[in-house]
Parts: structure tokens; sequence; C-alpha cells
């Protein structure tokens, strides 16, 4: 029996198990009922089962377990409740827990003991400060204005890469001195914000924070939640610590999901049906330092195991390794799922290897977002391929030429970054980012600082480049058609590319206040013809319908889920990743696997 049809077996099986599961969950479901004072139903409350007490997994492997060690955790679960204001909610077994959240009402806990056959009271919230407290960042971030739309586009495209804006933590009052500084550190983590704007905005966030936190009224409303959502399941699953960084993640066909902690040097693999998972840690090689090639970026980081930096994942198709790009050193990392064995490919070029997916071939296409190159990786004939993306000025080559060496004296604690000019454009690193390959075999990249995307024809190695009427083209996606499926960062939109015709359609997310959201990736659901988009600033997953053209909104349960990824199954279900840099900004400081079944 083939390899394929063993992977094919193999996921039956687990979807055979999560459906038993789950009739087994729904034998024994408890009926939650919530109304309001009056007396009256209310419909879309967020029903969270909780555990009392985190499962008691290994932390002795500096705060995380032991690799190769297989820990056990409790799901978290979510419902909806319907028109009546009724959820069905599985016990679990263990102690546990329901949180009742809705906007423009109070939060409320009960324990399972105490819940008893009477319907549940939540009361509304009056407090101007309390309801603005519950809105998402988005709803924070989209009342600033620096009096230049422009100028706010850019702090959204850089100030918002690692972490949401308008978030609590994000949000508070500080001095322009304060905000001027931590603009500096973002300096040095990678934000490419204007010299002009990191002299602007401090003393703009300053006043403007200033004054919302006076008139919390000011804070518009997020976007509403929709009574479809009584049919949706949410089970989340906490991997990780206040500590790391769940950048991206890999469903893969054998029925796991594997998460890259970006900052611990770890992958977590994760039974879905079960929540039982495993780390497996990624050595060090010879020579290699703390923090990698950029050694000096996160020297004043609490705690960081980083030597890889793990970014991106994708799955072989010839015999289902798994490829991750390390983005701090020069190489590819190869994860075999059944032995556990990780295998090094060094590559003399390219610098910050970022997004990587398989082509038919068998061939490892990735970007290398601070050399502006695309690299294949040829693992019939064990060879790598550079494609150079074209530069928009001499100085940008040299700029990009000197990227290694500039990294080096930041690791020596000069602080160059401190003295050189950036312009709006980014000139110097134009960045190119996500990736994917068409059904034709040509590998599609975007380029985020340049609003570009290109194209690479491994037959031929000619590279295009198409310029976007959009900002901020951050990851993408090819569908069934050969059509683009790209994310508009900072213009809170997605983009549907026909690399036949040429044309561009733009899409407004359906996110309140409109033009408020930072999508980070997508996918594509090819089978249901639908796109998943990250609502990064949002707390949110959107889907996308691509035949009727209808929007779903999905909110998530923790308070600042900055999603970076999506994965998705055969049988429709949907993975995130909360994987906020840093995050103890997540509510309870907790990253999460999150499966959403619509």
């Amino acid at each position: 029996m083939n390899a394929r049809i063993w992977h094919r077996l193999a996921q039956a099986t687990l979807a055979i198990a999560a459906a038993t599961g789950l009739l087994a969950q729904q034998a024994n479901a408890v009926v939650i009922t919530v109304n309001d004072p009056s007396g009256k139903p209310v419909p879309t409350v967020m029903v969270s089962r909780q555990p009392v007490k985190a499962a008691g997994v290994d932390t002795s492997d500096n705060g995380y377990p032991t690799s190769g060690k297989t820990q056990q955790a409790f799901f978290e679960l979510t419902r909806f409740t319907n028109a009546s204001g009724r959820a069905d909610v599985p016990a679990a077994d263990h102690p546990w827990k329901i949180r009742l959240r809705k906007p423009g009402y109070q939060d409320r806990t009960i324990l399972a003991s105490e819940l008893g056959a009477k319907s549940l009271l939540m009361t509304p919230e009056l407090d101007p400060a309390a309801l603005a407290e519950q809105q998402p960042a988005n709803a924070w971030s989209s009342t600033i204005d620096f009096g230049d739309d422009n100028l706010k586009k850019e702090f959204m495209l850089h100030c918002n890469f690692c972490h949401q804006q308008g978030g609590a933590l994000l949000r508070r009052e500080r001095s322009a001195d304060e905000w001027h500084a931590a603009i500096k550190r973002m300096m040095r983590y990678g934000a490419r914000l204007s010299s002009e704007g990191q002299e602007k905005i401090p003393a703009l966030l300053e006043a403007h924070w200033k004054k919302m936190h006076a008139n919390p009224a000011l804070v518009p409303t997020g976007t509403l939640w929709d009574a479809s959502l009584a049919g949706a399941t949410i089970r989340e699953l906490p991997i990780g610590d206040a500590m790391s960084q769940m950048h991206d993640l890999l469903l893969h066909s054998n029925g796991m999901v594997y998460v890259g902690d970006n900052l611990q040097d770890r992958v977590y693999e994760v039974e879905p049906a079960t929540g039982k998972y495993t780390v497996y840690k990624i050595m060090p090689q010879p020579g290699d330092q703390l923090g990698g090639l950029l050694a000096g970026r996160l020297h004043d980081f609490p705690k960081h195991e980083t030597y890889q930096g793990i970014h991106s994942l994708a799955e072989s198709p010839r015999d289902q390794h798994i490829f991750i790009t390390p983005s701090y050193q020069r190489r590819l990392i190869e994860f075999d799922p059944k032995t556990k064995a990780f295998t090094y490919h060094s590559m003399d070029g390219g610098f910050y290897p970022h997004t990587v997916r398989f082509d038919a071939k068998d061939r490892v296409w990735f970007t290398l977002a601070l050399s502006n190159q695309v690299g294949m990786f040829d693992r019939a004939a064990n060879k790598f391929n550079f494609y150079d993306l074209p530069f928009r000025s001499f100085m940008e080559r040299i700029t990009v030429k000197l990227t290694p060496f500039i990294f080096k004296l930041l690791g020596w604690g000069i602080p160059i970054a401190n003295y050189v000019k950036v312009d709006h454009a980014s000139t110097g690193v134009p960045l190119p980012y996500g990736i994917d390959i068409t059904p034709d075999g040509k590998a599609w990249i975007a380029r985020l600082h340049t609003d570009e995307i290109a194209s690479v024809d491994p037959d031929t190695g000619t590279v295009a480049m198409v310029k976007t009427p959009f900002k901020g083209p951050r990851r993408l996606r090819s569908d069934r058609d050969g059509n683009l499926w790209i994310v508009a960062f900072n213009e809170s939109q997605i983009v549907r590319y026909s690399p036949k015709s040429g044309e561009f359609k733009r899409l407004d997310l359906p996110v309140m206040p409109k033009g408020s959201d930072t999508p980070y990736s997508l996918n594509v659901d090819r089978a249901r013809y639908q796109v998943w988009v990250n609502g990064t600033n949002s707390d949110s997953v959107y889907r996308y319908d691509i035949a009727s053209e209808k929007w779903t909104m999905f909110p998530l349960q923790r308070r600042v889920s900055f999603t970076r990824d999506v994965e998705i199954s055969p049988q429709g279900k949907v993975y995130v990743t909360s994987a906020s840099f840093p995050s103890w900004h997540i509510e309870d400081a907790q990253p999460t696997l999150m499966e959403i079944t619509p």
C-alpha cells in the first residue's frame, strides 16, 4: 500500500474519531439559555467553556515540554446563542466553567457546578469606559487621525507588523518620549517607519490616546456579531507561553497540525481530535549564535532561544516531509514526521528565508525577504537556485547588498539604524513576502514595501513584476482557476488578480468601522470556493464565498488574537494561531491553536 493511501486512511481514521467524540459530547451537552434583565433572550452571546485550571504539562525544558514527550492539554470550546438565547455546550471531563461575552453586556463567568436548569442573566453595560474596553483593537485604531491618511497607512503597515495597534497595551497613555523610545526599539526589530514618521508620530500618539481615554464614548462599535454564528463551533488549545510566538502553521496530510514557535525554536505537533501534542526542539548547529544572523535584534527580549527563527512550513507532495524556513539562518530545515529527524540544507546566498511553498515537482520555493530574492531548492538535484527581483534604484541595490553587514553592526551594539534616513517608500527593503504556486507551475510573490507582485517562470527563469493598484500586498494564495487572492494589509481589503486578464478586483473586508482592519494572510478553500482571511487587528477570521460574494465574520474568544496564517482541512475546518509578538499582549498572555467549524 503506497504512502498516499496510508495518509488518506490515517486522515479518515482521525475524522471518524473526531466525529465519534463529537457525538459523545453532544449526548452530554449542557443547554445554556441566556436572557437579559427583562427576560428576553439574548442572541449571539459567545458561550465559552473553559477549564477551571489549565492542564498540567511538562515545563522542564526552560519552561517548555521536553522534546519528544507527549502532552495532554484541555480544549476550550466556544459556541454562540441562537435567536432563542440558547446554545448547547458539551460537558468536559475536567472541572470547567462557562464565560458569557457579548459587546454591550458585562462578561459573566459561572462554574459548571452552579449552572443548574435556570437561564443565565446578562447585564447590559452602561459605563462608557467599560463599553469602549470591550471593542477590538481596530475600533480604537480607527480613531487615530494624523491629519494625513498616507502617514496613518504607513503607521499601520509598519507598526501593526508584530502586534495590534489599539489593543489594551498599545492604547495606554505614554509620553512622546516613551513613544519615541518604543518606535526606536521597533525599528531594531524590523519596522521601516519613515524618519519623518518617527519624528512626528510620538507626539501625535500622546495627544490622541490622552484624548480617547478622557472621552471613551468616542470609540466606535466594532463589527456586530451575526445570527449565523449560532451554527459555529470554535475550539482553542493553549500551546506555548507569554514568551512564545506561534507564527505559522501547517495542517499535514497525516491529520496533525504543526505550529512553529518563532521565538523558542520549537515545532508543536498537535492532534486536533484529542488535544494531545508533542514538542520537537530544533537544535542549533555548530557555530550558530543566539539570535542567529540577526543576533542584536532581540538582545533585550526577556527570554528566547532563537537560533533559527522558525517562520513558515510546507509539506512535500512526494514524501510528506515538512520544510521550514529559519529566518535567522541561511538554510532550510527538513522535518520527517515519521522519524522526527531534522535535516539541515545550507545555502550560500540569500538572507532571511521567509514564506515557503512546494510545487508539483517537489521543488521548494521560498522568499528571501531581506536580499530581495526568491529561492528554489530542487530536492532531486540537491541544488539551490536564486532569482533576483529588480531593484527600484541604485541606492536600494547597495543597501540590500549591505544588509548582512548592517545586521552585524547592530549585533555588535553599533546603533547604525539611528543614523540611516528612512524614506516613505522603504528604499533598501523592498521585502518579498508571501509566495504561492499557481496551477501552471509559476511562483507568484507579493513584495510588501513596493506595492507589487512578481512571477517567476521556473522553465525560463523569467521574472515579471506587476504593480498593484493598492498598498501593502502581504501574502497571497492561488485558487483552483489560477487566480491570485492577495491581502492588502493596510487597505483593509483582499484583492483577486487574474494573471490571464491582468485585472484586479478589490474587496473591502466586512469590518466596522469600515477600513479599520489589517489582514495579514489568507488561504483558499478550493473545494468549497471560499477565501478565509486573518482579521489580524479585529480578533476575528473572515470567510468570503466566491460564488455568492457573501462575507461571514467569526469573532475569536480571546482579545488580541493577532493571527498570521490560515490552514483549511478537507472537512472544511479552519485553523489559525494567535501569534502576537510579544504574546503577553494576548488576553491572559496565552497563545493558542484555534479550530473553527463553520
